[in-house]
């Protein structure tokens, strides 16, 4: 029960990069939704942010699952995140090139 062991700092960054990706696209959509599909070009500059956080944050993720002796929650929930954040900006893209 008493360990010496903590969590990986890049897997904290990780899942804080994830958590602003996700935060930032439903903002987005959810402006985009309110404005009636009229949207801005400072919406799609946000969504490239998320594409380039989430790749940050996935490339974290693995970087931290290679130290040793380490908790990895935050690691997997990072990862995760973020594999989710860029998923959503694939159905969003998808969606506005073939509907």
């Amino acid at each position: 029960m008493f360990t010496n062991k903590e969590h990986t700092q890049k897997g904290i960054m990780s899942t804080i990069l994830g958590v602003i990706s996700l935060a930032t696209l439903g903002y987005a959509v959810f402006m985009s939704y309110r404005r009636g599909g009229e949207v801005p070009v400072q919406y799609g500059a946000a969504a490239m942010l998320v594409m380039i956080f989430a790749f940050v944050g996935i490339g974290l993720g693995l970087v931290s699952k290679t130290e040793r002796d380490k908790f990895y929650l935050f690691t997997y929930v990072g990862v995760v995140l973020n594999v989710l954040a860029l998923a959503l900006i694939s159905v969003i893209l998808y969606a506005g090139a073939y509907a």
